[in-house]
């Protein structure tokens, strides 16, 4: 059973967005409404997955991911998956860098299939990713050193990207009308590519994602 703490100002969407959880069997042990509150919960419940918003009391800057960071540190553990209506660049960056897995970047107003966006929650609880296409497209876009470049293939910029958006090798597939072993040969050489060795302490697939988004 996945548990949840929800952080979001808005009574309302904190409120729908319970019920839609816990219909689909998520069980939110706490929602919030300040990052104060969030990381008090997240200490009592340990919960799998904190999901926050970015901006929240009593700026409304940024407030939400500086309390994401803190449940990162202080509680390695616990995924985290922002929500927010704006494309924070650095922010983004600031999370995506966390060592380990367990990390998601959504943007609300793109959240149009609740099954799709449930399993995002899953996942994040489960140590994956869930990234925003448009959040990876932008990122992707970032000036970068030219052996940051060099280092991928087209190809293989095409997959990292769908990785960073939680796809699997049988999705990526899907995607671009190859062969899933094709997919499995890519994957092993961007991790080869990318210097990342088979650890049972890390997760390969994360971390190949991170790499290449912080070049």
């Amino acid at each position: 059973m996945t548990t949840a703490v929800l952080a979001d100002d808005s009574l309302l969407l904190r409120g729908g967005l319970k019920l839609l959880l816990e219909r689909h069997g998520i069980t939110v042990a706490a929602d919030v409404g300040d990052a104060e509150q969030l990381l008090a919960a997240v200490a009592e419940h340990r919960p799998d997955v904190a999901i926050v918003d970015i901006r929240m009391p009593p700026t409304f800057s940024v407030e939400g991911v500086r309390a994401a960071l803190s449940v990162r540190r202080n509680h390695p553990g616990v995924g985290v998956l922002l929500l927010s209506q704006h494309l924070e660049h650095r922010e983004a960056l600031a999370l995506l860098q966390q060592p380990g897995g367990g990390i998601g970047y959504l943007l609300k107003d793109r959240i149009t299939d609740i099954a799709a966006f449930t399993g995002h929650v899953r996942e994040v609880a489960a140590a994956g990713t869930a990234i925003d296409p448009i959040v990876v497209q932008r990122l992707l876009r970032r000036p970068r050193a030219a052996d940051g470049l060099g280092v991928l293939s087209p190809r293989e910029r095409e997959i990292v990207a769908r990785m960073a958006a939680g796809r699997s090798n049988a999705g990526i597939a899907a995607d671009l009308h190859l062969a899933e072993r094709t997919v499995e040969a890519h994957v092993r050489s961007i991790f080869t590519r990318l210097h990342l060795v088979d650890e049972p302490q890390t997760h390969r697939r994360v971390l190949a994602v991170l790499s290449y988004l912080a070049t």
